[in-house]
């Protein structure tokens, strides 16, 4: 694909330029995902304003990478939400965060986090 960029220097002109791919963003947005949360934790807002992806697109890659992990000697942990009010944390779906606290019906939820060790 051929494109024309402003380049700054010795002259103001456009200079055609072909774009190639580069081995930088040649990995997966999962691969970079598993490899961002082997370094360290991450909630799923977190990580969707870091890959520009919305936070239920981070929840479904982060569920792919626990079966892909399966068969590896890795495994996908996951501190579950908890209610900033009263500290519950016995929710059903731990990549899910509930709108409220079932136990004291506060909205105060915290994130889901998630790493990979």
């Amino acid at each position: 694909m051929e494109s024309v960029v402003p380049v700054t220097g010795e002259t103001d002109k456009p200079v055609h330029v072909n774009w190639v791919r580069m081995v930088e963003t040649t990995a997966t947005t999962r691969r970079r995902l598993a490899d961002r949360l082997r370094d360290e934790p991450g909630t799923p807002a977190e990580l969707g304003r870091e890959f520009s992806l919305s936070p239920s697109t981070v929840l479904t890659h982060v569920e792919h990478l626990a079966h892909s992990l399966e068969h590896d000697d890795e495994a996908l942990l996951v501190a579950p939400p908890e209610c900033r009010e009263c500290g519950f944390d016995g929710f059903d779906d731990l990549l899910n965060r509930p709108s409220r606290c079932p136990s004291c019906k506060h909205e105060g939820i915290r994130e889901p986090t998630v790493t990979i060790e």
